[in-house]
């Protein structure tokens, strides 16, 4: 071996600039392929979908094995038997509406919480919506405290106040906290995310034993990370009936793969909550909301929400569209496409839970 080829005979920071060459190569071989195989959805997907729009009963037992494994995705936990053993401390109480504190059992020790709200001299059992706050927020927020910038617009004590049942269930927040519960969840083949839809599960639960609730008529709302729970929830739980999803809908791919000064992107941010195993095999945003059909579905999206670029979210905003009108139920999905940003407008999502729970 000639001297000159021979890795031996090379200086030290010769071999080290190799070896940086190299792996970099190997990282961006590998990133560029990975992140092709992201971007080349649809052939990927056509393996795991086989919607049948002859009828919707036929619509809605054709997607029952993605169903499955979407629950699969974000991980199943079950009961265990621990009694639910509810217990209410008054939060706050006006002449209009009474909230308490729900503190409730999941599973062995860990218990559950949130904010229920319900109105006052009501004839007849109320529609409920849950309220659902996003990252780095509260329950309390969505009752319009600790909200410096207006973004929740106090949504939920508007909505009792329209005669809504409200709970509005606290998840864990940050995503540092997040991440470290994320993993624990994982050790057991689970996600956060799992565990979080079964605490409202159990809430619903709970909810059905009132007779101040009219449990035939639910929604899900929800604001950002909250928006991801309703997308996340309402396929797994038919008791709800209506979704709207505020600040979160978008161009999963481009949204969790591909950098881009429009938008920002999953892939450069640090929360590691948000990696769901096997999320876009078969589950980008459309695709969810194939899963909510044929409940009616609600998007609020702000055309300056830094979370996305809007001309992408309309297209696949489109595409899961087509999934009711193909049904003949174009009239169950809506989009208010704002010029705001990250943030609740409230009054056209009042006018389609109005439309689909009390009309």
């Amino acid at each position: 071996m000639a001297a000159k080829s021979d890795p031996y005979c090379q200086p030290g920071r010769v071999i080290e600039r190799m070896v940086k060459d190299r792996q970099n190569l190997c990282r961006k071989e590998t990133e560029d392929f990975l992140r092709t195989e992201i971007l080349d959805y649809e052939r990927r997907s056509d393996k795991y979908w086989n919607r049948d729009y002859s009828s919707v009963e036929a619509f809605v037992d054709s997607t029952k094995p993605n169903r499955a494994r979407w629950l699969d995705a974000v991980g199943s936990f079950e009961s265990d038997g621990t009694e639910l053993a509810p217990r209410l401390e008054l939060w706050y109480e006006n002449d209009t509406f009474t909230a308490w504190w729900v503190t409730l059992g999941l599973i062995g020790t860990l218990r559950g919480r949130g904010i229920l709200a319900v109105p006052k001299n009501q004839a007849a059992p109320v529609p409920l919506v849950i309220a659902q706050h996003g990252i780095g927020s509260s329950p309390e927020r969505v009752f319009g405290l600790d909200d410096p910038s207006d973004i929740y617009k106090g949504y939920g004590r508007r909505l009792v106040e329209q005669g809504y049942a409200v709970i509005a269930p606290m998840n864990i927040t940050e995503a540092g906290p997040r991440a470290r519960i994320e993993r624990l969840c994982k050790l057991l083949g689970n996600t956060l995310w799992g565990l979080e839809i079964y605490r409202t599960k159990r809430l619903l639960d709970y909810l059905e034993s009132r007779d101040d609730i009219d449990m035939s008529r639910v929604a899900m709302y929800g604001i950002s990370l909250g928006g991801a729970y309703t997308m996340f929830t309402t396929p797994l739980d038919e008791r709800i009936g209506v979704a709207v999803v505020c600040a979160w809908f978008n161009h999963r791919r481009q949204k969790m793969a591909v950098d881009d000064p429009r938008y920002s992107c999953f892939l450069s941010v640090d929360e590691e909550h948000i990696w769901i195993p096997g999320w876009l095999r078969e589950f980008t945003d459309s695709d969810l909301v194939s899963l909510i059909c044929p409940r009616p579905f609600f998007v609020e999206q702000g055309k300056a929400d830094g979370i996305g670029w809007w001309p992408m979210m309309m297209e696949e905003f489109e595409v899961a569209k087509q999934h009711y009108e193909k049904l003949g139920l174009g009239d169950r999905i809506e989009i208010e496409l704002h010029e705001g940003g990250h943030e609740i407008r409230f009054d056209k999502s009042l006018d389609f839970l109005d439309r689909w729970l009390k009309e």
